[in-house]
C-alpha cells in the first residue's frame, strides 16, 4: 500500500483543509457518516453557548433576542443551497418520518385542488427496496384515508428505471423515491424520473437522506414537488438531529398538511382557537422546534458555506475509486461482492459489499478503529464524507481490513453476537 502517494494526494486535495472544522476521534478511520456525520467544533461552541449564555442566562427571552422563533426558517434556508432550492422553500422540523407523512398529505391536497379524483388517481408509487419508514408512512396514511384514497404500489428498484412509463402511469398519484438507495448505494436519475410523472399529472416526493450534503442535489431544476431529508448524516447536525422539508414554490400558495400544529399559524402568538395556516413554508411546522438540537445543526451547516457540492461529490468519487483499487490489490475484492454500481454516476457517497460474515466483519472493523457499519441482511456499507475523509484513511482502513480478513478475527465469538443497534 503506498502511502506516498496517498498523503500526496491528500496535500494536493482543496477540501482538506476542511477536516480541521472537525472532532475527529484518535487515531480511527471514520467511514460512518452515511448514518451519523461527526461533530464539528462550531456545532461543540454553539451547543455550549446556547446552553451557558442563550438558555442559562437570558431564558425566555432568547426566542426573540437569539432568533430562536425563526431558527427553522433560518437553518432552512441555509439548507438550500446544498439541495439547489431559492428561499423559503425549506424549512428544518421534526423528523424524516413525520415530514413524510405531512408530504404525502400536502401532495394529495395539492391533486384535490386540481379536481383530481382519488378514486382514478389514487396510487403512490415507490420502490420495494426503499427505506422502511418511507413505506410504513403510506401504510399509515392508507389506513387512516382508506385505500380507495391512497394505495401503496411498490415496483422493483431495476424494473422501474428500466420500464419507467409502464410504472409511472395515469393511476400514479404520488411517485416518492429515496434518490440513493440506503442498503446498495444506487443514485436514481431524479430529473428524468419527474419528468415522467409530471408528464402524466403525478407529484413527486424526493427523499434526500443519503443525497444531502453528499451529491449536488438540484430541487428547483429538476422540478420536484416535494423533498425530505435529515441533517444528522452528511451533514453532522447530531444524532437525532431534526430533519427538513421542501415544497416548491408552485404549490406553497394551495397546499395544506394535517397536522396543523401553533407553530404553524399564521399568528402563533394571538392563540387563537381556530387554525389559519402560514402563507410560507412556516406552514409545515407542527410543534415547538427543539432549540438545542436546531441550534446544533445551524452551526454544522456553517461548514457548507460557499462550497461547491461538485467538489465534494468529485472528491466523493476518487475516495471511493481508491478504495475499490486498494480493495482489488490486496486481493479482498475476490472476498466481497460489491452491490454498488460501478459507474459511479449512478451510485451516491457509499459502497456495499455483501459477504456472509458482514456483521462480524463490520464488528471486528470497529474494535479495530475503523467505523464502518452493517445493513440486513448481510451487507458491509462503507461511506465516504469528502468533508473529513482523506485518503491516507482509506489507505488505513484497507490495511486494518487486510489484516482482519487474513486472520479470520472476525469469527471470534464476541463479534457474533448481534447488538441492540446493528
Amino acid at each position: 500500500m503506498n502511502f506516498a502517494e496517498l498523503e500526496h494526494r491528500d496535500g494536493a486535495d482543496p477540501l482538506a483543509h476542511l477536516r480541521d472544522h472537525f472532532v475527529i476521534p484518535e487515531d480511527t478511520v471514520y467511514l460512518d457518516g452515511n448514518s451519523l456525520g461527526l461533530l464539528t467544533h462550531a456545532t461543540q461552541r454553539r451547543v455550549a453557548e446556547v446552553t451557558a449564555q442563550q438558555w442559562g442566562q437570558d431564558g425566555i427571552s432568547s426566542w426573540n433576542q437569539h432568533n430562536w422563533v425563526h431558527l427553522p426558517r433560518v437553518v432552512g434556508d441555509k439548507l438550500g443551497p446544498i439541495i439547489g432550492a431559492q428561499p423559503g422553500q425549506v424549512i428544518c422540523c421534526d423528523s424524516i418520518s413525520i415530514n413524510l407523512f405531512k408530504a404525502l398529505s400536502a401532495a394529495f391536497t395539492v391533486l384535490d385542488a386540481r379536481g383530481e379524483s382519488r378514486h382514478t388517481r389514487n396510487q403512490v408509487l415507490s420502490t420495494a427496496d426503499n427505506f422502511p419508514t418511507d413505506l410504513y408512512m403510506v401504510q399509515g396514511l392508507q389506513q387512516l384515508v382508506g385505500a380507495e384514497n391512497c394505495k401503496l404500489v411498490l415496483a422493483e428498484e431495476a424494473d422501474l428505471l428500466t420500464h419507467l412509463a409502464q410504472h409511472i402511469t395515469t393511476d400514479t398519484a404520488i411517485v416518492m423515491l429515496t434518490e440513493v438507495n440506503f442498503r446498495s448505494g444506487r443514485r436514481l436519475p431524479m430529473a428524468e424520473i419527474i419528468q415522467q410523472a409530471h408528464a402524466v399529472g403525478a407529484l413527486v416526493i424526493v427523499d434526500l437522506a443519503h443525497s444531502a450534503g453528499a451529491v449536488p442535489v438540484e430541487l428547483d431544476k429538476w422540478q420536484a414537488d416535494f423533498a425530505v431529508g435529515c441533517t444528522y448524516k452528511y451533514l453532522n447536525g447530531g444524532p437525532g438531529a431534526p430533519a427538513f422539508i421542501y415544497v416548491a414554490e408552485r404549490h406553497l400558495a394551495t397546499v395544506t398538511q394535517p397536522l396543523s400544529g401553533w407553530f404553524g399559524h399564521a399568528q402563533p402568538f394571538a392563540f387563537d382557537a381556530e387554525f389559519a395556516a402560514a402563507e410560507g413554508i412556516e406552514k409545515m411546522l407542527s410543534g415547538t422546534p427543539s432549540i438545542l438540537a436546531m441550534s446544533a445543526v445551524d452551526a454544522a451547516l456553517e461548514v457548507f458555506a460557499k462550497l461547491s457540492m461538485q467538489q465534494v461529490r468529485d472528491k466523493s468519487v476518487q475516495l471511493a475509486g481508491v478504495f475499490l483499487k486498494l480493495l482489488a490489490e490486496t486481493g479482498l475484492a475476490q472476498e466481497f461482492d460489491c452491490i454498488s454500481p460501478t459507474d459511479s454516476v449512478h451510485r451516491g457517497s457509499q459502497l456495499s459489499f455483501a459477504h456472509p460474515e458482514a456483521y462480524a466483519i463490520c464488528q471486528a472493523l470497529i474494535e479495530y478503529k475503523v467505523i464502518a457499519d452493517f445493513r440486513a441482511p448481510n451487507y458491509l456499507r462503507v461511506g465516504f464524507t469528502p468533508l473529513y475523509t482523506s485518503f491516507k484513511d482509506i489507505g488505513v482502513a484497507l490495511q486494518r481490513l487486510q489484516h482482519i480478513m487474513a486472520t479470520r478475527a472476525y469469527l471470534d465469538p464476541r463479534f457474533q453476537t448481534r447488538q441492540a443497534v446493528t
